[in-house]
């Protein structure tokens, strides 16, 4: 039940392994929170994301998932890590910055880009280096690390605050979706030991150079009709019931179908919260004390070139991050289109920003963007819409860990998928396939049934086979 990328690698594993699955999805498309829809624009009809999604090499689960749907060419990743940094509040010559890898061994692969880093001072650069080595020297799966925040942790290493801002944060908050402040140490912990300190190319970007709906719906759709799996659109599940050891799913209608041996629930927490029945997890109400965190998308068309970079992240400014979408959205081929080109910047942690009205984003996002592109400044914006996923992530904060449900329930055949299940990654695209195959080989196992699922580790690393 969900048909987001943890309820569809479910579904594809477990029909892998010779199971008859139905996926169930109350919306009319596969794809969960990374989705596209068309959008009519005076520019010409663009493809839209509803947010920029991205991933890294050290995704390896991820990475399954798309060899497996037929669309890695369509992800594809840097060939090495390059980030540029803008800092809108920099003098000239000083604006931009890069984090970038060299070939060398961990933790020298980022040393040459910490030591020219131009948005941090010299004994800065320094106490990044030492604390880097010492969160690398953390257990992330250790409790105690879950119950404290990073900030904390930060500043007890010496991080000064435009330390945190210009590099902490910078990545923390793309890939946390909060800020050092509101995030659990053990999580932070994770993220940069796994992208930054495991391997010299894991935190390698990759992102969709096609809609999100093409990869996660439409070849979806195709893996899992290839592989035998009924799938449902449009059909929402309230109830779920056992009875002799055999689960029913209801809707609205009445009963889906005949009963079935295994449900794996891959709805969000408040979801599975409600459909679970008595005795399935100890203490379900703790589904209801992880909180959520919202993300927030702004969409600019200009009439001409403003950025001639595929992305960039920023600095001195409430601007995160911005990538080029034009391609992807067809507005490069759009009758109509000219030279336009099409922004999307994403903004994480957005609690401040995700209710404002439209007309107050655009009077405060475009000066801004002025700010970080000269280029800017002279041109006309054709477009400027939002998109708003105001429950887009679990929240990361402290505690969280301990509230993070396993996949088997006390209810034999009942397994929980989602991001927000005890994955030991954050809320992302990896952990959401992890999930899903982690819930996949349990309800195997449990049955006795063959199989063979790959096996990522936590921390990343190549995906191991296992029978």
């Amino acid at each position: 039940m969900g048909g987001g990328l943890a309820g569809t690698t479910a579904a594809l594993a477990l029909a892998d392994a010779g199971a008859r699955v139905t996926l169930v999805e109350g919306r009319p498309r596969l794809g969960g929170l990374a989705f596209s829809f068309r959008r009519p624009s005076p520019a010409g009809e663009l493809t839209v994301d509803n947010g920029q999604h991205v991933h890294l090499r050290c995704c390896t689960a991820y990475q399954w998932f798309l060899d497996r749907i037929g669309a890695a060419r369509l992800a594809p990743l840097q060939g090495r890590l390059d980030v540029p940094v803008v800092d809108a509040a920099a003098r000239p010559g000083r604006r931009l910055g890069r984090l970038r890898r060299t070939n060398l061994p961990v933790p020298l692969h980022l040393a040459a880009s910490l030591a020219t880093y131009p948005h941090l001072s010299l004994a800065e650069r320094a106490l990044v280096g030492r604390a880097a080595l010492a969160l690398g020297r953390l257990d992330p799966l250790d409790p105690a690390l879950d119950a404290e925040d990073f900030a904390g942790w930060l500043r007890r290493h010496g991080q000064s605050p435009r330390a945190v801002e210009a590099l902490w944060d910078l990545v923390g908050v793309a890939t946390l979706n909060a800020t050092a402040r509101d995030a659990s140490l053990g999580l932070a912990a994770m993220v940069f030991k796994t992208g930054l300190l495991s391997e010299a190319g894991a935190a390698d970007i990759g992102w969709a150079r096609a809609p999100l709906g093409e990869l996660h719906d439409t070849l979806a759709r195709a893996a899992l009709d290839a592989a035998g799996v009924t799938t449902e659109l449009r059909t929402r599940v309230s109830a779920v019931t056992a009875d002799g050891g055999r689960w029913t799913a209801h809707t609205d209608r009445g009963p889906l179908h005949e009963p079935v041996d295994t449900v794996v629930l891959a709805v969000p927490q408040r979801d599975a919260h409600a459909l679970l029945p008595d005795g399935a997890l100890d203490d379900p109400d703790r589904l209801l004390r992880i909180g959520t965190a919202p993300i927030l998308n702004l969409h600019v068309v200009y009439d001409r070139t403003v950025l001639r970079r595929p992305f960039f992240a920023a600095l001195g400014s409430p601007v995160q991050w911005v990538f080029d979408r034009t391609d992807a959205s067809g507005l490069r081929d759009a009758p109509g289109a000219g030279d336009s080109q099409y922004l999307a910047v994403s903004q994480s942690a957005a609690r401040d920003d995700i209710d404002r009205p439209v007309a107050e984003l655009r009077a405060r996002y475009l000066p801004e963007l002025e700010r970080l592109l000269p280029a800017a400044r002279g041109a006309r914006v054709r477009d400027f819409f939002v998109t708003r996923e105001r429950t887009a992530t679990f929240a990361p904060a402290p505690g969280v860990g301990r509230l993070r449900p396993n996949a088997p329930t006390n209810a034999p055949g009942l397994y929980l998928a989602g991001a927000w299940t005890a994955t030991g990654w954050p809320a992302t695209m990896e952990g959401a396939v992890r999930s899903g195959l982690t819930a996949a080989r349990a309800a195997l196992s449990e049955t006795g049934r063959p199989h063979v699922i790959p096996l990522p580790a936590v921390g990343g690393g190549t995906p191991k086979e296992a029978a």
